[in-house]
């Protein structure tokens, strides 16, 4: 009777451990990831929203706000800097979605490794 209980039960390894500690912290960083992606597109979103404002307005100097502060601006500076600053978030946001699709490979690699010799004894899913 003794003998069906031994055989359920797997030998965690030290290497075994460094493996659920890797996908533990690949996924924390994959919750980072995702809030931080939300946090560009809002940006982008902002960015596009202040853009089409811009051409609706007839000022030639608007304010534009740098750091805490908002200075008068001309409208083509601003149409300037809001496109450089369009640019830099997409960039931002291309690479915060490659790294979030290589951290999604290695967490389902190591499912496979890690479900391979646990089976049903390791849950790596999310509640």
């Amino acid at each position: 009777m003794q003998q069906g209980t031994e055989a359920s039960e797997t030998e965690v390894t030290w290497e075994d451990q460094q493996n659920i500690n890797k996908f533990g912290r690949l996924n924390n960083r994959l919750h980072e990831l995702e809030d931080e992606i939300k946090v560009a597109k809002e940006t982008i979103d902002n960015l596009e929203d202040a853009s089409n404002e811009l051409i609706l307005t007839d000022e030639e100097v608007v304010r534009f706000q740098i750091g805490e502060v908002f200075a008068h601006v001309p409208k083509e500076e601003v149409e300037t800097r809001i496109e450089e600053m369009k640019e830099v978030s997409s960039k931002n946001l291309e690479k915060l979605e490659e790294e979030k699709e290589s951290i999604v490979a290695q967490m389902a690699e190591l499912k496979k490794v890690l479900y391979g010799k646990f089976k049903d004894s390791i849950n790596l899913e999310e509640d």
